[in-house]
C-alpha cells in the first residue's frame, strides 16, 4: 500500500514507477497483484498498466501478466534472471513440472533461479545449487552449442575434480543433443531425476539454459517429446526477445 506524503509529487506517475520496479524485482506483474500493491481498484490499476504497455514500458504476455517492455530503464541492462523469468514462469505453466535458469561457468553450470512444481511427488528447487556441466541436461544443452575445441579446452584446465569427463563420450552426447535440439539426463546428476533441457544461447555475453526436471518414478512414455517441445517453443520466444 502507497500513500501520498511527499508534497508536490504527481500520483500517478509515482503509481506507475512503483509498478515498474514491481515488474522488475517479479518478473511479471498480474492485474491483481498491482492493486494490491498500489492499494487501488483494479481497474485503475488496469489503466496504468495499458498507459505503461502503450509507450513501451511493459508487455503483456500470454497469461495476460505484465511484463518489463523495451523501453524500461531506456537501454539499462537488467540482471538476466529477471530478463528470462517471464519465460521460466511460461514454461513452468506450460509443463507444471520443476524449471531452472542455468548458466554455464567454466564446466559447471549455476542454477540461477527456478519453480518448484507443486505436486506430491515432485524434484525439488536447486537454486544457487552448482553441478558439473557433463552430467545435467542443461550443461550438455549449452555445450553442445559450443565449437568441440572449446569444450576441449574448458576441461583441460578445470579443477581436477571438474574435469573427469570422458571426452569422447561427451562429445557422443553433445552431437546426439544437437540432433534433438535438447539436452537429457537420467540419474546421471543425481538418483531418480530425469530432466531435460535447451540452451537459450549467449545473453549479454551469458550462455543460459531452461530445464525441466521430474522424479524419473514419474517419467513416463512420450515425456521426452512432450518437454522437448515445451522447450524449443519456449526457448524460441525467448531468444526472440533476449538475444541481440
Amino acid at each position: 500500500m502507497i500513500r501520498n506524503t511527499e508534497p508536490g509529487r504527481v500520483e500517478a506517475v509515482h503509481r506507475a514507477l512503483v509498478l515498474l520496479k514491481l515488474m522488475a524485482a517479479q518478473g511479471s506483474l498480474s492485474v491483481t497483484e498491482a492493486a494490491k500493491a498500489l492499494d487501488v481498484n483494479p481497474s485503475t490499476a488496469q489503466r496504468l498498466l495499458v498507459t505503461l504497455v502503450a509507450d513501451d514500458f511493459a508487455v503483456q504476455g500470454e497469461r495476460k501478466r505484465y511484463e518489463p517492455g523495451p523501453a524500461y530503464g531506456l537501454g539499462a541492462v537488467q540482471p538476466l534472471r529477471v530478463r528470462v523469468r517471464p519465460f521460466l514462469e511460461r514454461l513452468f505453466e506450460r509443463v507444471e513440472e520443476t524449471c531452472h535458469l542455468a548458466v554455464l561457468v567454466g564446466t559447471e553450470i549455476h542454477h540461477l533461479d527456478g519453480i518448484e512444481a507443486v505436486r506430491t511427488l515432485r524434484f525439488g528447487l536447486r537454486t544457487g545449487v552448482r553441478l558439473p556441466a557433463h552430467v545435467t541436461s542443461a550443461g550438455k544443452a549449452m555445450l553442445a552449442g559450443l565449437p568441440r575445441e572449446e569444450v576441449e579446452a574448458r576441461y583441460q584446465v578445470a579443477p581436477r575434480d571438474l574435469g573427469k569427463a570422458d571426452l569422447e563420450r561427451l562429445h557422443q552426447e553433445l552431437a546426439l543433443t544437437r540432433k534433438r535440439g535438447i539436452g537429457s539426463n537420467f540419474e546421471e546428476s543425481e538418483p531418480g531425476v530425469a530432466a531435460f533441457a535447451v540452451a537459450l544461447g549467449a545473453i549479454d555475453g551469458e550462455i543460459a539454459a531452461l530445464s525441466i526436471a521430474m522424479p524419473r518414478a514419474r517419467y513416463g512414455r512420450g515425456d521426452r517429446e512432450k518437454f522437448a517441445a515445451h522447450l524449443l517453443r519456449t526457448a524460441a520466444e525467448a531468444r526472440e526477445v533476449l538475444v541481440r
